[in-house]
């Protein structure tokens, strides 16, 4: 099990990366792996001190067990940020693709190298944290004036232009 972080610094407008990273949770039985989880996001909100927590929405898995465990980390995650004092925001995967990369079905890499180009990252992150810091890009845009995606996607087509479904302000 594991899971990224990121931690930004940003007026909406411009964002700088504060920390960012994987916390690896191998090894011990579910219980013990919940509570490194637990104790590793709570020394990373005394130390960081964020004002929000932006938190990526539960996504239906195939595998009931993985389902459970994705729901117990999550509900951990929730937990350290509600007695941080931060405030908690859910966003899609979707939207968080949308807002960074401009695409809702953008993949992985597409997002890690959107991430570095718009942090001013001097190394590409791992994909879990990338995903992290993409989460607070999206609330950052969310939060500065109702970001509801980048502006329309027009293409054009037999000689005229056409608005594509899913892919601007909505």
């Amino acid at each position: 099990m594991r899971t990224g972080y990121g931690l930004i610094d940003s007026d909406g407008r411009r964002s700088r990366a504060v920390a960012w990273g994987v916390i690896e949770l191998g090894g011990a039985e579910l219980a013990g792996r919940l509570g490194r989880l637990l104790d590793t996001l709570s020394a990373l909100i005394e130390t960081h001190r964020p004002a929000a927590a932006a938190v990526e929405e539960v996504f239906v898995a195939r595998n009931p067990a993985s389902a459970l465990k994705l729901g117990q980390a999550r509900g951990v995650v929730l937990a350290a940020c509600m007695a941080g004092g931060l405030e908690v925001h859910e966003y899609a995967a979707r939207q968080v693709k949308l807002a960074v990369v401009g695409r809702g079905a953008a993949a992985k890499a597409q997002v890690q190298h959107m991430v570095r180009v718009l942090l001013a990252l001097p190394e590409t992150p791992p994909p879990d944290a990338a995903d992290a810091l993409a989460l607070a890009l999206c609330h950052s845009h969310h939060r500065a004036g109702g970001y509801n995606g980048p502006a329309p996607v027009r293409r054009r087509r037999a000689g005229r232009w056409r608005v594509l479904p899913g892919e601007g302000r909505g």
